[in-house]
């Protein structure tokens, strides 16, 4: 097949000539990317075509070599295209896009189906002499893994269904995910009046006004985050005004929004992946997903969450008790009710602890939790240094970039961090690649790091919840694994290892945000540079045993609704949209942890996580992997510990590095997890973490 040509001055039609790859997005227009994903994909085809008709024996160079470094032009135009889509789409991106997610999909479908190129793979790693390293066996087996999970063992007819199903999966997926960034900017709450918005600061009050500035309204604007809880329900004592930002928010995608109703597209998936799975041969999508991660099945998986969420769920009735309580306070005849328990957790956490949330933000500003929090952690682990670069330019206002340095000065990679909100931007937090760090392509990594942190009005400063601090920890532990990539092979690069592992290392960095040594740099006040006092620094300490109940609960309510769906067969799903809250109330039931007053993280018709692709029978994960990461925190401040430091010293951070970090998928990641620590994880960390070891 020959590749379409692509037009020279066309940005992508080569390699992008600014420091370490990144892409020149100051001359990326709309019109540049529809020819130029149409020659991405004829390109590799091509490449394709050669790997497999080739008269040449079947080598680790002209196969698995020829393989990783194929598609060249199609992942430069990908990593902007996406980037786009998640941070700043408009209509004519989300066009592009639903146009070309069948085709994406069909072309997967080309390299995993071919038996021609599987054939080869078998061969190169049957005939692997001693001199391979472990990496190139490891990656050859992972290949032959992938292909037959892939279908590669099906006759015709099934795989001209499978074709279908994978085509038709992904365009769902696609429409989910801008059906549910339609149904934020929907449900947006309108406050015609500061009356209205009693309890909140100031600052607060400015930044809703700057958000209907942005999008040409007068009054107020409360914009929603991705999950159910909105953060305004906790500081707003205007009670209607609560209950219309949280029926808002847990309305999305029910209907209300006809233009963002995304139940069939809930049916349909968990359709359709049911289907798929048995096609393949497991009994339902979530064993498929299972069985390609760590956990490998979903009786493991069902194990820990039923493990858990019963002193959860106990937990979350004792605390709605005590808010109850308060609430009646106030006003004697109210019934408690979902909308006030963020605003109730808050006071009393403040009676209990002495703490109020507003008295940390003047301590918690933007700029100085990045250099003197996050990135100063990094260089005391790992003697990196990032160094912002203002001429480099990021595709969105805003958006800013550093160089990242290794302790003697060589360049590591590009760090890219989008921290507002804006329109057309998903909600939530994530990090991904512009650029893959691969020894074979000899490319070093760009990473970026993604915030949803609301826009202060002009000349005001950027001040944070603790919630927004640890997400920016959080974010940056990927960021670092995807940086410190030590690689061959890009495929198995950076964040590339298995859903139920990738979130470790993340939740890892975490801990950082707590050090005395590094809370003691960032926490001070935006004006006159007074540290944060140690009495408010002992109670939010202290504060923060307190609400585990419900944010395991909702979390947990949220990853069993999703294994719910995923352990269906194609028979057992719904077929009317108006059951989806049914279903989603009597799985709920089912597990224990259908409590009215904690919905869960994410209603079905907005968990972007699952039905948005990605995380889809994976949404256990997180909580899967903070058991080896509760592990891990007690590795640096026990085992890895000099003194008093906690685990904050270079000889710590450079052997996380080396075994973790570093690693990618180039080796069974439990393996590199064995390798630090020494034996597997065990659990009882994370429960005494959460309370629930009583």
């Amino acid at each position: 097949m020959a590749a379409t040509p692509i037009a020279a001055e066309n940005p992508f039609a080569a390699p992008s000539s600014l420091p370490y790859g990144l892409p020149d997005f100051a001359s990326v227009q709309i019109e540049h990317f529809r020819p130029a994903l149409e020659a991405g994909l004829a390109e590799q085809r091509a490449e394709w075509e050669a790997i497999a008709s080739t008269a040449e024996p079947p080598t680790e160079a002209n196969t698995l070599d020829a393989l990783e470094s194929s598609g060249a032009l199609l992942d430069r135009v990908q990593a902007v295209f996406f980037t786009l889509v998640s941070s700043a789409a408009t209509d004519e991106i989300r066009a592009i896009e639903e146009e070309f997610a069948p085709r994406l999909a069909e072309h997967s479908d080309a390299l995993w189906l071919d038996e021609r190129i599987y054939a080869r793979i078998t061969r190169v790693a049957e005939q692997l002499d001693a001199s391979a390293s472990e990496e190139t066996r490891w990656v050859l087996e992972r290949y032959r893994l992938l292909f037959e999970r892939a279908g590669i063992r099906l006759d015709e007819s099934d795989t001209a269904r499978l074709r279908e199903l994978n085509s038709r999966i992904s365009s769902l997926e696609t429409q989910f995910s801008q059906r549910v960034v339609a149904g934020l900017e929907a449900a947006a709450v309108h406050v015609p009046d500061a009356a209205g918005l009693t309890g909140l600061s100031a600052g607060a009050v400015s930044s809703l006004r700057q958000a209907a500035q942005d999008r040409a309204q007068d009054g107020y604007l409360i914009t929603l985050g991705l999950p159910t809880p909105q953060p305004i329900v906790g500081q707003t004592t205007n009670r209607d005004l609560r209950k219309r930002v949280h029926t808002a928010s847990i309305s999305r995608g029910t209907g209300v929004d006809p233009d963002s109703d995304t139940r069939p597209i809930v049916l349909d998936l968990a359709r359709l992946r049911a289907e798929r799975a048995r096609l393949l041969g497991y009994a339902h999508h979530a064993e498929y997903v299972a069985q390609g991660a760590t956990a490998k099945s979903t009786d493991a998986v069902n194990g820990m969450l039923a493990r858990l969420a019963p002193a959860a769920v106990r937990n979350a009735r004792h605390e709605a008790a005590e808010l109850a309580a308060a609430l009646h306070k106030d006003e004697p005849s109210a019934e408690f009710a979902p909308w006030d328990w963020a605003l109730y957790a808050d006071r009393v956490r403040e009676q209990r602890y002495s703490f109020d949330e507003d008295d940390l933000r003047p301590y918690l500003e933007l700029d100085r939790v990045l250099a003197d929090g996050v990135f100063f952690a990094a260089r005391t682990l790992y003697g990196i240094t990032l160094t912002e670069r203002p001429d480099l330019t990021g595709y969105a206002d805003g958006v800013r970039v550093w160089e990242v340095r290794e302790a003697d000065g060589s360049g590591l990679g590009l760090f890219v961090g989008d921290y507002y909100a804006r329109e057309g931007k998903r909600g939530g937090a994530w990090m991904h690649h512009l650029v893959d760090g691969a020894g074979l392509l000899r490319t070093q990594p760009v990473v970026v790091n993604n915030l949803n942190i609301n826009r202060p009005a002009p000349g005001e400063p950027t001040l944070l919840t603790w919630d927004e601090v640890i997400t920016a920890f959080h974010e940056f532990g990927h960021a670092l694994h995807g940086l410190f990539t030590a690689v061959r092979y890009p495929s198995v690069s950076g964040t590339s290892v298995p859903r139920d592992f990738v979130e470790y290392p993340s939740q890892v960095n975490e801990m950082w945000a707590w050090h005395p040594q590094v809370l003691a740099r960032f926490a001070r006040h935006h004006r006159s540079g007074e540290a944060l006092p140690t009495a408010t620094l002992d109670q939010l300490r202290a504060s923060q045993s307190y609400g585990v109940g419900f944010d395991t609960t909702e979390y947990l309510a949220a990853a069993i609704l999703d294994q719910a769906w995923h352990q269906l067969t194609p028979e057992q799903v719904p077929t009317d949209p108006a059951e989806v809250e049914t279903f989603e109330a009597a799985a709920l039931e089912q597990a224990g942890v259908a409590l009215a007053l904690v919905p869960p993280r994410y209603r079905s018709t907005y968990f972007n996580h699952t039905f948005g692709g990605g995380y889809d029978a994976g949404y256990y994960s997180y909580i899967w992997s903070q058991v080896l990461d509760a592990d891990t925190v007690d590795w640096f401040r026990e085992d890895a510990a000099h003194g008093e430091d906690g685990g904050l010293n270079r000889s710590a951070g450079d052997r996380f590095r080396e075994a973790l970090l570093s690693r990618g998928h180039a080796q069974d990641p439990l393996a590199s997890y064995r390798d630090l620590r020494g034996r597997d994880a065990v659990i009882d960390p994370l429960l005494r973490r959460k309370g629930l070891n009583a």
